[in-house]
C-alpha cells in the first residue's frame, strides 16, 4: 500500500513555484537591475533603436549564467556530500536556511533583518567593474547571476547545493531566472500598474513560498539521514499507533519475500510488513530510470542500493522492530519498512505463567521511541 508523503521538487507544479518566486521577487531586483536595464534602453533610444532584440539578449545572458551557476552549485553539493548521510545533512542545511530567510522576508522578526550571506568584497569590486566596462545587454545579462548580495537569489543558490545535483540545481535556477524576466524586461510598464503598497505584499507572499520550499528540502534532508523524523516516517509511526498491524503481518517461516515497481516518480507499493529476524528478499523490478529514482538508501540497514533497468534482488535481516524510513538518494521518493515482532510460540500447560507488564499506552510508546530516536542522532 502506498502513502503520501510530503511534495517535492520533481513536478512541474513546483517548478512552477520556482517561477512564481522569481516574479514575486523580482520586484525586490527592479531596484537593484532596473538601473543596468535603463541604460542599455537609454543607448538604444539615442541610437534610435528599438529595445526589443536588447531586451532578448539580456534575458538570455541573465538565464543562462544563472543556470549555469545553479549547476555548478548543486554540483558542488554532490562533491561534499560523498555519502548519503552527508547529502541529507546540507539538505537540512540548505533547509533551515530557506526556511529562515522566508522569516526573514515576512519581517515578522526584526533580528532576522539582516539575515543573508555577506558577499566578498572582491565579488562586488568585480561585477562592480565589469558592469563600467560593458553596455552589451547579453553581458550585463550574463553578470547578474554574480549579484550575490541579492538575498533572493542566494537562497536559490543554496537550494541548489542543498539538492546535491548539477541538473536540479541548474533546472532551480532556471525556473527562478524566468520568473524575474518578466517585471525586469518590462518594468516601465508593470511597475506603473502596482501600487506602492502592493510590492511589500507580493515580497510577503513570496516568503511563504520560500518557507515552504525549506521545509520541503529540510524533509528531504531528514528523509536521506535516516533520522527517522521525516514526514513520511512520522506519519508511518503514528498510523502503527493508531492501528496495530498485528492481523496484517505477514506469515513466513525461514524466508519474507516482497516485490516491487520503480516508477518514474514514485515506487510502487513503499510501505511493506516484515518480521522482525526472519530473511527478506528484496525483489526490485525497475521500469523507469531516471537521475532521482536510480540509487535507494536505506540508512538503518546500510544499504546503498544502485539501480538497473530490469529485475534485482536485494537481501537483509532485520534486527529490531520499528519503522524503518528508505528512500531515493535524493530523497525525493520516499518508503517505509514495518517491522513487526515474530509471533512467539502459545505457552505449554506446564510452564509457569509469566508476570503481566502493564500494557504501554500508545502516548508512552511514541514518547519511548522519541527518546530512542534522539538519542540515535546524538550517539
Amino acid at each position: 500500500m502506498d502513502h503520501a508523503g510530503m511534495p517535492d521538487l520533481t513536478g512541474d507544479l513546483n517548478f512552477g513555484l520556482l517561477f512564481l518566486i522569481g516574479f514575486l521577487t523580482s520586484f525586490h531586483c527592479v531596484g537593484m537591475c532596473g538601473p543596468l536595464i535603463l541604460g542599455y534602453i537609454a543607448k538604444n533610444a539615442k541610437a534610435g533603436q528599438h529595445s526589443h532584440t536588447a531586451h532578448l539578449l539580456y534575458g538570455v545572458g541573465k538565464t543562462l549564467s544563472y543556470t549555469s551557476i545553479g549547476a555548478l552549485f548543486g554540483a558542488f553539493g554532490a562533491i561534499v556530500a560523498f555519502t548519503p548521510f552527508t547529502q541529507g545533512a546540507i539538505g537540512v542545511a540548505a533547509g533551515c536556511f530557506l526556511i529562515l530567510f522566508g522569516v526573514h522576508m515576512l519581517e515578522i522578526f526584526p533580528a532576522l533583518h539582516h539575515f543573508q550571506f555577506k558577499t566578498p568584497g572582491f565579488v562586488m569590486r568585480f561585477v562592480g567593474k565589469e558592469y563600467r566596462k560593458h553596455s552589451n545587454p547579453f553581458v550585463i545579462g550574463l553578470l547578474n547571476g554574480l549579484m550575490i548580495i541579492c538575498g533572493p537569489l542566494q537562497a536559490m543558490y543554496v537550494m541548489a547545493a542543498g539538492s546535491g545535483s548539477w541538473s536540479q540545481g541548474a533546472a532551480i535556477l532556471f525556473s527562478f531566472g524566468l520568473g524575474t524576466l518578466p517585471l525586469l524586461m518590462g518594468f516601465g510598464f508593470l511597475t506603473s500598474l502596482l501600487s506602492a503598497n502592493l510590492t511589500p505584499k507580493l515580497l510577503k507572499a513570496s516568503g511563504v513560498i520560500v518557507m515552504a520550499l525549506g521545509l520541503i528540502m529540510l524533509n528531504r534532508g531528514l528523509s536521506v539521514t535516516g533520522s527517522g523524523w521525516d514526514f513520511n516516517t512520522v506519519v508511518a509511526r503514528v498510523s502503527l499507533e493508531l492501528a496495530p498491524t498485528g492481523s496484517e503481518s505477514p506469515s513466513c517461516d525461514n524466508e519474507q519475500t516482497i516485490h516491487m515497481e520503480v516508477l518514474k516518480s514514485r515506487f510502487a507499493p513503499n510501505k511493506f510488513t516484515l518480521r522482525k529476524g526472519i530473511p527478506v528478499k528484496w525483489v526490485i523490478d525497475v521500469k523507469e530510470l531516471n537521475e532521482c529514482n536510480k540509487e535507494i538508501v536505506v540508512p538503518d540497514y546500510g544499504l546503498d542500493i544502485k539501480l538497473q533497468k530490469g529485475s534485482q534482488v536485494v537481501e537483509f535481516t532485520p534486527k529490531e522492530a520499528g519503522v524503518v524510513p528508505w528512500s531515493c538518494w535524493m530523497g525525493m521518493i520516499p518508503g517505509t519498512f514495518i517491522v513487526v515482532e515474530e509471533t512467539s510460540p502459545p505457552a505449554t500447560e506446564t510452564a509457569a505463567p509469566a508476570a503481566v507488564a502493564p500494557e504501554e499506552t500508545a502516548a508512552q510508546r511514541l514518547l519511548r521511541q522519541f527518546r530512542e530516536q534522539w538519542q540515535k542522532v546524538l550517539g
